[in-house]
């Protein structure tokens, strides 16, 4: 049965299933972590079908549509992130690290795989932790008035870091694949983990970090992307920026400080260069 423990956080838990009716959560959910324990079936994600089975691990971001079919009874546990979660104040919720959380999943939400949803890891020993820590929250969950909810904060702050960790690496095997040099996706890589730290993103220090010549790495980045190294790192901040305008109801002068702008009248026009609009009429467009 599904329960909220922390606002607007629902957990969910169905054993031996046969059949999964449409989830109702699917137009508010923001972000979801599926994780199938046993059985084999289908699962159609936005009108693609593909295969899971037992210890499969699916990610779910705003606007997916998902319906499960199974093949054999299924036994499978659903974390879900309500949009309503990033937004307002809940006083329960006061003391949990909203914002960590948020960064975690937005990278998540700008990787160049997330679309493949279902999980990869990097290595074995990962995917066990991931898995142990998804029961710990469904058995904390089942516990009803006795749980833990240090336990169940902690563990889904790991499991959202496990998930980001081997997003990044998913991207750098894809890149492995298609660009001549893997390097390219590491900087990239980089550049998403640390985009909160400008001190690490001066060409100075990526010049060290990746072991090339202060005068060199632009002109590589560019090389291989198409887009100057500062122009990157200012899309990538805008991107940031418009996912918090989505789905946060941060103040326009937190977004600026959080992602390192003077304030927010230089946020707003590095934001009107970028998206044709003001950050009030962007606000005002996915709000109405």
């Amino acid at each position: 049965m599904p329960r909220t423990i922390i606002e607007n956080i629902v957990i969910q838990e169905y054993k031996e299933q046969t059949f999964f009716e449409f989830c109702k959560y699917t137009t508010i959910r923001f972000f979801e972590i599926v994780y199938f324990e046993k059985g084999t079936g289908t699962i159609k994600i936005n009108g693609k079908t593909v295969n899971y089975s037992a210890n499969s691990i699916f990610v779910f971001v705003p606007d997916d549509i998902y319906i499960v079919n199974p093949e054999s009874a299924t036994t499978t546990v659903a974390i879900k992130f309500l949009k309503s979660f990033f937004r307002g104040d809940a006083p329960q919720n006061a003391n949990l690290p909203i914002n960590d959380w948020f960064r975690k999943i937005e990278g998540i939400l700008n990787s160049e795989s997330h679309q493949l949803r279902e999980m990869r890891f990097e290595t074995e020993s990962d995917k066990i932790h991931l898995i142990s820590l998804i029961k710990m929250v469904a058995a904390e969950n089942d516990k009803k008035k006795s749980y833990d909810l240090f336990i169940i904060q902690n563990s889904l702050s790991v499991i959202l870091h496990l998930i980001a960790r081997n997003i990044q690496f998913l991207n750098a095997d894809m890149s492995t694949k298609i660009v001549e040099s893997s390097k390219i996706q590491q900087i990239i890589n980089f550049i998403h983990a640390n985009i909160y730290n400008s001190e690490l993103l001066t060409t100075k220090n990526l010049a060290e970090e990746f072991h090339m010549a202060d005068n060199y790495i632009s002109e590589y980045f560019k090389k291989h992307t198409d887009v100057s190294l500062k122009k990157y790192i200012l899309n990538y901040k805008l991107k940031l920026v418009e996912t918090r305008l989505k789905y946060t109801d941060l103040q326009f002068s937190e977004i600026a400080m959080e992602l390192g702008f003077t304030d927010s009248s230089h946020l707003n026009k590095t934001f009107q260069s970028y998206k044709g609009m003001t950050i009030g009429a962007y606000k005002a467009s996915i709000s109405a």
